[in-house]
């Protein structure tokens, strides 16, 4: 291969890589269920108990279990029972297609209101009867994937959460009259590894997806270039030594692309306070009116997109006010954080939460939770087990190496991390930038900054 036939093939990898993130993303997700967990395509995952740190999955939280399943449509239109919202449980989450574009939210914020609906989804092109008494919704593609979290309330205790989840049912619209029962997986005491592996299976797996899903107008022209790299409907994937070395390098273009953009202000994340390093997602604002499709009158918005997905999974279809996500990926001095030093974190004891704060450690390489740790994360519905201060606030800390005496407050680290600062039930001070939460300060002697009131 020449010089110019090879840089011509790393760029138009690394292009290829960016737009696919999302489809990658999901469809590997799937592809987990599978390999990891023993499961066959349409089961449906729940977890008894939230994620932990053997638990490989983009940013997912670790205070509330999921419900997680890829479908396909294309055998036919397919239904998901959503049930009523419970009086200890109710559901949260979104079905999403093929390339993450959100399709409906479920539950109370979602389109049943938490009255439980049937949910149909027709296939690409579908010209048949459509029956009364369903949700129909015509996705672009004929995948089908969905992320829920059955939301504890009234008291509601892991066992309701996980019996609730249960209650879910997948089937056939052709076997309405006589539904077979769904199968269900308890993946909490399973190694499930869902993170995007940036090695030759990222585009192996872009060329399973280009098979099976139907080629949309908007992204012929990604297409061309697909094929130029030997990625092409209804052919054999199989590049020679000197293809798959000029793939991989521009896949290693692309992730180096996606995580400055990661890293850096303005990218995929954006500053919350003026004088605070915390950030927000740098989400395009007129996508949430429409429900994050990241399509404008002009332009596909692959790079926004690609940002994104590169982090993060299962967009909402209407962004609520259940939860608000602070960011944090520096310190004080506006360092990335690393995993040899100390850090300390001061939750102040207004934090304006109705529900609970929490706080998660995740790599920054991976984009998923530290493995091998017995905690990746802290909340204040721990606070019976944590040191606080006098004056009611709490120190977190991140370090490789519990600070002494304060191991109930500690969250492992030991590679370079990031961090994201939840509030569920985020109230007014928030919105308003009345309320702050300091910076991740590090320190290379632990100190005690604050009057110990109660401690383990």
């Amino acid at each position: 291969m020449s010089t110019i036939n090879h840089e011509m093939q790393v760029q138009r990898a690394a292009e290829a890589a960016i737009w696919a993130m999302p489809a990658v993303s999901v469809y590997d997700i799937e592809l987990g269920i599978q390999r990891d967990l023993g499961g066959k395509f349409g089961d449906v995952v729940y977890f008894s108990k939230p994620m932990e740190s053997r638990h490989g999955f983009l940013t997912a939280n670790n205070v509330t279990p999921y419900v997680v399943s890829a479908q396909s449509t294309k055998d036919g239109p397919l239904v998901v029972e959503v049930p009523p919202a419970a009086l200890k449980v109710s559901y949260f989450g979104t079905f999403v297609d093929g390339w993450q574009t959100p399709i409906a939210d479920v539950g109370p914020p979602g389109d049943d209101k938490g009255q439980g609906a049937k949910y149909l989804f027709l296939p690409p092109g579908y010209s048949g009867e459509v029956p009364p008494g369903y949700r129909t919704y015509r996705p672009a593609t004929y995948g089908v994937h969905f992320a829920f979290r059955p939301v504890a309330k009234n008291g509601g205790t892991a066992a309701d959460q996980s019996a609730y989840a249960q209650t879910l049912k997948v089937y056939r619209l052709s076997q309405e009259t006589d539904p077979p029962p769904t199968t269900f997986i308890d993946a909490y005491d399973m190694d499930w590894n869902t993170l995007p592996v940036y090695d030759m299976t990222f585009f192996t797996d872009l060329n399973a997806i280009v098979q099976r899903e139907p080629v949309l107008e908007r992204d012929k022209a990604m297409m061309a270039l697909l094929y130029s790299i030997g990625i092409r409907k209804g052919e054999k994937f199989d590049p020679d030594e000197e293809s798959v070395s000029a793939l991989l390098a521009g896949l290693e273009r692309a992730y180096d692309y996606l995580h400055n953009r990661f890293v850096t202000a303005g990218g995929a994340l954006e500053s919350f306070w003026k004088d605070r390093q915390w950030c927000i997602f740098n989400l395009p604002p007129d996508q949430a009116e429409i429900g994050f499709p990241f399509v404008d009158a002009d332009r596909v918005m692959v790079d926004e997109r690609a940002q994104f997905y590169f982090f993060a999974t299962y967009l909402p279809k209407v962004l609520g006010g259940g939860s608000f996500y602070l960011t944090g990926t520096r310190d004080r001095d506006g360092e990335l954080m690393n995993g040899k030093d100390t850090y300390q974190l001061t939750v102040p004891s207004d934090t304006p939460a109705r529900d609970f704060w929490s706080v998660t450690v995740y790599s920054l390489t991976t984009k998923g939770f530290v493995r091998d740790v017995h905690r990746v994360g802290l909340s204040s519905q721990e606070i019976a087990t944590m040191a606080t201060n006098s004056d009611g606030s709490v120190d977190v800390y991140f370090a490789p190496a519990a600070p002494q005496g304060r191991e109930s407050n500690w969250i492992p680290t030991g590679e370079d991390f990031f961090l994201i600062f939840r509030l569920y039930g985020p109230e007014e001070p928030l919105f308003n930038k009345t309320w702050t939460l300091g910076d991740v300060v590090r320190i290379q002697d632990v100190v005690k900054t604050h009057d110990v009131a109660k401690t383990q």
